[in-house]
């Protein structure tokens, strides 16, 4: 068992020793206490992908509380990680009907109605998540947004979102490079050259940005920037997509 294991399963027994020893407010409070650890805990099984006692936790937190919104928003991206879809989609529901203000909450049912191809419902929980002005990072659901419209073939409502989560965060790459390619299909070179220069700035390269380059540098001439972009494609990720691409391109 690792430290932080260990200091919450510390933290948990602490909790439920408190419930036991005490009556009212404080056995209430040491209930829910109890019910955010299992919550917490279930959380960092899934991202450790050791599922099985993250539904463990998970279920356990739910017993306690059905109530309890986090525990319900978990259980569904553990459901959803599963494979299990009805599932996944009535916790998330649940979720969102305990806490409607959880903008991380709506952004991950955004998304995830989004890869089960419900576009505009994918687009109200998005929006839902940017209403909320307490909300650190919106960014994040206008980005998802806009590529949920993408893949349904809408550039150009898809760009009027990124176009807004850069006006939110005016150094957030992902938004940056998705711009970059949008530029690029539309053959504005020049405008594609100068989102993709700002994406270079502020994140690495991956394989989808190494491959724009590419093409961006055939456009406009540039043939030591080809070859260089297309040399780190082939070096870095010589199994992507990209990289096969480009080979067959030359």
């Amino acid at each position: 068992m690792t430290r932080v294991w260990q200091l919450l399963f510390v933290a948990l027994l602490g909790a439920t020793l408190t419930a036991c020893g005490t009556t009212g407010q404080s056995s209430r409070e040491g209930s829910e206490r109890a019910v955010e650890i299992n919550t917490e805990l279930g959380l960092g099984y899934l991202q450790e992908g050791e599922y099985e006692e993250a539904d463990r936790r998970l279920k356990r937190a739910l017993d306690m509380d059905r109530r309890y919104a986090p525990a319900q928003a978990a259980m569904a991206l553990l459901q959803e990680r599963l494979g299990e879809e009805d599932a996944a989609e009535r916790h998330y529901r649940r979720a969102v009907r305990l806490d409607g203000e959880s903008s991380s909450t709506r952004n991950n049912f955004g998304r995830f109605l989004c890869e089960q191809g419900e576009l505009e419902r994918a687009l109200d929980q998005f929006d839902a998540a940017v209403e909320n002005p307490l909300y650190r990072t919106p960014e994040i659901p206008l980005t998802n947004a806009g590529v949920c419209l993408m893949r349904d073939g809408q550039n150009e409502r898809a760009e009027d979102y990124f176009l807004e989560a850069l006006r939110e965060n005016s150094r957030f790459a992902p938004a940056l490079l998705r711009v970059a390619q949008l530029r690029y299909e539309a053959e504005d070179y020049e405008g594609a050259q100068d989102y993709f220069t700002r994406y270079r700035a502020e994140a690495q390269q991956t394989p989808a940005s190494l491959w724009l380059g590419v093409r961006l540098a055939r456009e406009l001439g540039d043939a030591d920037a080809e070859a260089s972009f297309g040399l780190s494609l082939r070096n870095r990720f010589p199994d992507s997509r990209e990289a096969r691409l480009y080979r067959e391109s030359r």
